[in-house]
């Protein structure tokens, strides 16, 4: 798998725990090498008590890119 997904529709666990899907906005190496992916949401998810409707996954949370 590619390190760039963006545009492409993936699967994930936002903190290791809170299922999302979503589009991928943005693709990007962070400081020290980690790839991060701005990913907007197909539905809206409540993370400790506030709606998000864009989070941003660790490359090691996707579990799937569709």
């Amino acid at each position: 798998m590619s390190w760039n997904l963006e545009g492409l529709q993936v699967e994930g666990k936002y903190l290791g725990e809170i299922p999302v899907s979503g589009v991928v906005d943005l693709s990007r190496i962070q400081y020290g090498g980690a790839v991060s992916h701005h990913v907007k949401l197909d539905k809206s998810v409540n993370v400790f008590g506030a709606m998000r409707d864009r989070v941003i996954l660790n490359h090691t949370e996707v579990v799937r890119v569709l």
